[in-house]
């Protein structure tokens, strides 16, 4: 019964796999970040926009530093590069979540939206398209809103990295 249950056990540790190796596919090793686009209407009647300057140079900062930390992709400049990523910023919403006995605002979300476009510049075809794709986080005032500002782009690199290198 010993026996029986080592082979067992054995069978099972075998079985089971895990790998840090990327789901991309081996054609590609390398990526271009293009830079980003500032799409947002700050202009638009029917909603407040807020305004950061160079939240498209940030975003895209995050993202390159994120295919860094990965490493699954290297960076390469854009005529060199297996894949191509070109993205647009569409919007930076602050979200009222919670308000104390007074009505005054205690936390906030803060949403970063982008359109993303991954593409293979060889086959000239698009590998996968991303019209809304969304980093978030939550702050509370007694916090600085740039924090919760860089951990929304960090929030929003972590998904851009992940659905490149996951199986698409």
């Amino acid at each position: 019964m010993k026996k029986m249950f080592l082979l067992l056990m054995a069978v099972v540790v075998a079985g089971c796999g895990y790998s840090t190796r990327s789901l991309v596919s081996d054609q590609y090793r390398t990526i271009f970040v293009a830079p980003f686009e500032n799409k947002i209407n700050y202009m638009a009647q029917d909603t407040r926009r807020v305004y950061v300057p160079g939240l498209e140079g940030k975003a895209r900062e995050v993202i390159v530093d994120r295919y860094l930390f990965d490493g699954n992709l290297r960076l390469a400049a854009e005529d060199t590069a297996d894949l191509v990523l070109k993205g647009q910023l569409l919007g930076f919403e602050r979200e009222e979540l919670r308000l104390d006995q007074n009505a005054t605002v205690k936390e906030y979300r803060i949403r970063v939206t982008v359109a993303l476009t991954l593409w293979d510049p060889v086959t000239n075809k698009v590998v996968w398209e991303e019209p809304s794709f969304v980093g978030e986080a939550t702050y509370y005032t007694s916090t600085p809103e740039s924090a919760a500002m860089d951990a929304a782009l960090k929030d929003l690199a972590l998904r851009v990295v992940a659905r490149t290198v996951e199986a698409w």
